[in-house]
């Protein structure tokens, strides 16, 4: 019988979190989607794994057997998998908006030149994820919006910063102001990520630095062309700066925004792993040159 090991992940993430609730938190997905998940593992076993209760989720005795033995064969997966990305000379590296990305393609591109036989992947991610794909082992490294959820698991180097503004609708009375005060925003319509991504989601509303004032979510999206759409039909968004120069919309402005802090860029890779020497090259590259910006 073959099982998809994602479905594995994902056992393993509830079992060691008790909850699914906070597994779902720390995997980005949604609550509903990994209830789903884990009856198809129970499904495709043909056993039990949980007793669920409103405590939370509590192994069985098949569960316990199955969780004692997955960490082994996940970390024995992943090593295969980084073992022939080794062999075939290719390095993954996760990203969420250009913006960020944009300022490491000098590098890579140096590192392509110097190891021309080797192959660097960039994948991007959308919002729903602002691991980038490390939360899921689907990279091994990632330039990353700080601060996300589960980022204490990860080996985590802060990069550069980026100021942040706020996208308009061009109607919107504040939409030619020089500088928006923050304040002044309180009462409108944003646009959220999902609530999955936590602290991600809270730092893109600026929650800590309105006083205690509510957010209205008038949209939640994870996409780019979404999140401008929402924009432009009403409501309002916090984006780092880089984004005017990377996204436009015709119903839309940017302008910067007094008020809230910056937004922090990080290069993330897992922790323990078997370090590979090509990749820690790439990335000591990248933070020498922008920490040096």
């Amino acid at each position: 019988m073959d099982v998809d090991t994602r479905l594995l992940r994902y056992f393993a993430a509830v079992a060691e979190e008790g909850s699914l609730t906070r597994a779902a938190a720390r995997l980005f997905v949604s609550q509903p989607a990994l209830t789903k998940q884990i009856r198809r593992l129970e499904d495709d076993l043909g056993v039990r794994l949980f007793t669920r209760s409103r405590s939370g989720m509590a192994l069985t005795e098949a569960g316990r057997e199955l969780a004692s033995r997955v960490p082994e064969l996940l970390d024995g997966w992943g090593e295969a998998v980084r073992a022939a990305g080794r062999a075939a000379r290719v390095l993954r590296l996760g990203f969420l908006d250009a913006g960020a990305a944009g300022a490491i393609l000098e590098v890579i591109a140096d590192f392509r030149q110097a190891q021309p036989e080797w192959r660097v992947e960039l994948r991007q991610f959308d919002w729903s994820d602002p691991s980038a794909g490390l939360a899921r082992g689907e990279v091994d490294a990632a330039v990353v919006r700080l601060p996300f959820p589960g980022q204490e698991r990860l080996t985590v180097r802060e990069l550069f910063v980026e100021e942040r503004g706020v996208l308009l609708p061009a109607r919107h009375p504040l939409a030619d102001s020089e500088t928006v005060e923050f304040r002044d925003l309180w009462d409108e319509p944003f646009v959220a990520a999902g609530d999955q991504t936590g602290a991600w989601r809270e730092h893109w509303l600026a929650v800590g630095e309105r006083d205690g004032c509510p957010v209205r979510v008038g949209a939640v999206t994870s996409r780019p062309d979404e999140w401008l759409a929402a924009v432009a039909g009403g409501c309002v968004a916090l984006a780092p700066a880089s984004v005017a120069r990377f996204h436009s919309h015709p119903d839309v402005v940017f302008r910067p925004v007094s008020g809230v802090s910056p937004s922090r860029v990080g290069l993330a890779r897992p922790r323990g792993r078997k370090r590979e020497a090509v990749l820690d090259e790439l990335l000591k590259s990248i933070v020498w040159r922008l920490t040096r910006r």
